[in-house]
């Protein structure tokens, strides 16, 4: 979670699609250049160790976008699945 946190922060698309299970990858994605991500806060994981298969990660992660029409900030809040695939943690899916 901490690497795809850091890959949205340093605007890096090419590793959030490796790292995202190919049963529910997208085809592409837009890193919006606006959007600063700040901080984030682990809230609780489930499984995930090395002997584990599957993992959820339950996060806090504050953004502020700085858009021409003005500056907002908010919290994105998810409970993130994640799962091995060849021996690599990679994302599944999330709900906010």
């Amino acid at each position: 979670m901490r690497s795809r946190f850091s890959a949205f922060a340093v605007g890096d698309p090419a590793y959030l699609l490796r790292s995202w299970h190919p049963d529910t990858r997208p085809a592409s994605i837009e890193i919006d250049p606006d959007t600063r991500w700040l901080w984030l806060e682990i809230v609780r994981t489930e499984r995930g160790s090395e002997r584990d298969g599957e993992g959820v990660v339950e996060f806090r992660a504050k953004y502020r976008v700085d858009a021409p029409e003005g500056r907002s900030s908010g919290v994105q809040h998810e409970v993130s699945s994640f799962s091995r695939v060849a021996g690599e943690w990679v994302y599944v899916d999330g709900e906010a």
